[in-house]
């Protein structure tokens, strides 16, 4: 009697440990969605020192990775964790994806320790690679400098041609910044934690077979939607025992405007006809 006691206890004791591990787990990826939350936000405050509204409103997909870390000073790298929602054919930002971005040494500030850093996709081309499982960028991708302002001209490159458009803010300072070379990847176990779906994929999430209704997302997913113009509604899983919502339509863009849709854009950053 007493080992079975003891067995039973020994089996919650495993339980307990386990649901600790998986609280905790699910903790970080809040974490990173509130730090990525505080940065769009922060920036969105500051228009003068922020990403073009012109290259915001034609997004494809949005990457926001807080705290990217210099680990070496010779030979070393740099490797950060975050989050990147896609917009669907309706313009709606997919639930977020986590991710991680490793890189070389190579164009990294003088200097810096860590930075946040900011990826503007205004291709499908990028995203289908990364969906993939990894992008290398400038190789899989064609990756530029962004340039900073609200009506900033999108120039960083003469023939308006980057997919990607890279930023970066250290000691108060957002500024374009060079990440030939820098891996981008899908983190596959924190998206299993968070969205407690071992073996999800990011077509899942993006395409909105996998949903959340995690504040931390609807957080993020609001301050994106603030970012580029709040044109687009965030994606949102369905309340259970509520009727499903029609999708809102998109409403046609202004006389002269920037026409967001179809995101695949043939010349990324310039104005269509």
């Amino acid at each position: 009697m007493r080992n079975r006691v003891a067995f039973a206890s020994l089996l919650a004791g495993i339980a307990l440990a386990a649901g600790a591990v998986q609280v905790h787990a699910q903790a970080r990826e809040e974490g990173q969605l509130l730090m990525a939350t505080q940065i769009l936000e922060e920036l969105s405050a500051t228009p003068d020192t922020f990403i073009p509204d012109r290259l915001l409103d034609r997004a494809y997909a949005i990457a926001v990775v807080p705290d990217v870390t210099k680990v070496a000073f010779i030979a070393g790298g740099r490797r950060g964790s975050g989050a990147m929602v896609v917009r669907d054919k309706n313009g709606r930002f997919s639930n977020p994806v986590f991710i991680s971005l490793t890189g070389g040494s190579i164009g990294w500030q003088a200097g810096v320790q860590s930075t946040d850093v900011v990826l503007v996709f205004t291709t499908r081309t990028g995203v289908e690679g990364i969906t993939g499982g990894k992008v290398t960028l400038g190789a899989d991708a064609s990756v530029a400098a962004g340039p900073v302002g609200r009506q900033a001209s999108v120039a960083t490159d003469s023939n308006f041609s980057a997919e990607v458009y890279s930023y970066s803010r250290n000691r108060g300072l957002f500024a374009g910044i060079a990440l030939d070379g820098s891996v981008l990847s899908i983190d596959r176990s924190s998206n299993a934690e968070f969205y407690r779906k071992p073996g999800v994929t990011a077509t899942d999430i993006m395409d909105g077979s996998v949903t959340t209704t995690d504040s931390s997302a609807q957080r993020f997913l609001a301050a994106i939607n603030t970012s580029t113009g709040g044109n687009t509604t965030a994606a949102s899983a369905p309340v259970a025992g509520a009727p499903a919502a029609a999708a809102a339509p998109v409403a046609p863009a202004p006389s002269g405007a920037a026409q967001t849709y179809p995101m695949a854009d043939p010349q990324p950053g310039t104005e269509p006809k």
